[in-house]
């Protein structure tokens, strides 16, 4: 495997940088190499937030923001933009929480046939499962899919180990409802 990078762009309180660490933790637990690291612009609940994960076979990992991801990840469905999708690789994944088919969202953004979507009603999800608009693990399932970067019992056993009772259940049901969900533009 070479270097895999991932942006995450979501909202403060959204939980975009608990997932980039929950997929870089699902990495290690695998036997691979990650960082996961944010990017904060004013911290406030609601503000446009950035994360980033990077997963691969060297210990040398750098600890720059990501520029040219292979996958993008939108957690704020009012983030389902061309500027967000900037720098992404030539056949790079979106992963975006809409309730679009992934053809639907390529259309809309004009990036069809450039790129590959996954895409999730991860509000719907969230809001069934959580009771709250925290999508982090509904698009979690999302990109567990579309990807298939870690397996899907992996990142289960990270939840699990951070969170509890009560709380890691019904996270666990909304990354596998949205596992379950998730749309692909192939196969």
């Amino acid at each position: 495997m070479t270097m895999i990078e991932i942006r995450w762009h979501g909202r403060g309180g959204q939980g975009a940088v608990t997932a980039s660490e929950v997929i870089a933790s699902a990495s290690i637990l695998e036997g691979k190499y990650a960082l996961a690291f944010p990017e904060f612009g004013a911290e406030r609940r609601g503000a446009p937030v950035r994360a980033y994960t990077r997963i691969t076979d060297s210990p040398l990992i750098p600890r720059t923001p990501v520029e040219r991801p292979d996958v993008v990840v939108i957690l704020d469905r009012s983030l389902v933009r061309r500027d967000y999708i900037e720098g992404l690789k030539e056949g790079g994944i979106i992963v975006a929480n809409v309730p679009l088919k992934p053809q639907e969202l390529l259309d809309k953004l004009g990036l069809a046939g450039q790129y590959k979507a996954a895409t999730v009603d991860a509000t719907s999800v969230a809001l069934k499962w959580l009771k709250a608009n925290i999508v982090n693990t509904a698009i979690l399932g999302a990109l567990i899919r579309s990807t298939g970067i870690v397996r899907l019992d992996t990142v289960l056993e990270v939840i699990k180990s951070r969170f509890h009772g009560k709380i890691a259940d019904v996270n666990v049901m909304a990354v596998k409802d949205a596992y379950d969900s998730t749309q692909l533009s192939w196969g």
